[in-house]
Parts: structure tokens; C-alpha cells; sequence
């Protein structure tokens, strides 16, 4: 009797260590292998989790209005983004905004190249306590300073 409940437990937690590494180990391996897919100096937003979905953007420069029909995000990219990724070639941070304009103020965050990906950006949030998931409007490239840094 006792093999048999000692078995059975084994196979229980064996069970559940097989399924609950998977799905965080999928949502890594997605937005690590669009991560290794995009070209160096680049950073993308992707209108869902996972690096999936819609690319609604991706550029080596700023674009102080995800919004207007200027720049790599256009239009209807404003408000949009879910996952990010950084590809930078240099240590320079992606300061992140949920306000437009070239004067750079109001709530903001920065992804750091350390961090290379964010698979989500729920419970993420802007200085101003706004959250990061489908608030980002603007962003720039900077070298420090920025107040908040999104972690995955």
C-alpha cells in the first residue's frame, strides 16, 4: 500500500513540475526566439503577450507619437503595446511614455537591454502609477537616469 501512495505522489508532483515550468517556459522560448529573430539595434512592441500578435512597430530611433502617421508606430500602434523587445547594440535604456510630444515629459519607464524582453507588461506601471499594458504612446533611446525600469 505504501509503494503504491508513494507512487502515486511521485507521479502527482512530477505531473505538475511538467506542467506549470511549461507555460512560463513557452512564453520565454516565444519572445526569446523573436528576440533572436529581430535585427540588432532594434526595438519592437507587439500588440499581445508572448512577443505575438500584431508587430506594431520596430525602429532604431525615437518616436515621440505612436499615434500621428509618422515614424515606425502609426496610427492606431498608440495604446497598443502588450510585449517588448530591446535589441540594442549599446547599454542605452527604451524610456517608454504614456504621453506624447517631443518635450519628453509626464509618466514614464524604461526597459533596459539586460532585460531583452518583456513577455507581458501587466503589473508593470509608468512613474505617474499608470500601468504599462496598452498605455505606451511615445518613446526615445536614453543613456541614464529614468526614474522606473519594467522587470520581468
Amino acid at each position: 500500500m505504501r509503494k503504491i501512495l508513494a507512487t502515486a505522489a511521485t507521479l502527482g508532483l512530477a505531473g505538475l513540475g511538467a506542467i506549470v515550468p511549461a507555460t512560463s517556459a513557452h512564453a520565454s522560448t516565444a519572445c526569446n526566439n523573436a528576440w533572436n529573430a529581430t535585427a540588432a539595434g532594434n526595438f519592437v512592441a507587439y500588440n499581445g503577450t508572448n512577443c505575438g500578435g500584431d508587430r506594431l512597430g520596430i525602429t532604431e530611433g525615437q518616436d515621440q507619437d505612436w499615434g500621428n502617421s509618422t515614424g515606425s508606430f502609426q496610427g492606431s500602434d498608440t495604446n497598443q503595446a502588450t510585449s517588448l523587445i530591446h535589441k540594442g547594440t549599446t547599454t542605452m535604456r527604451v524610456q517608454l511614455f504614456n504621453g506624447t510630444g517631443d518635450d519628453w515629459a509626464g509618466g514614464h519607464t524604461c526597459l533596459t537591454q539586460g532585460e531583452k524582453y518583456m513577455d507581458t507588461l501587466d503589473n508593470q506601471y509608468f512613474t505617474s502609477g499608470v500601468e504599462v499594458n496598452n498605455q505606451i504612446s511615445s518613446h526615445r533611446w536614453i543613456w541614464s537616469g529614468c526614474g522606473a525600469t519594467l522587470n520581468s
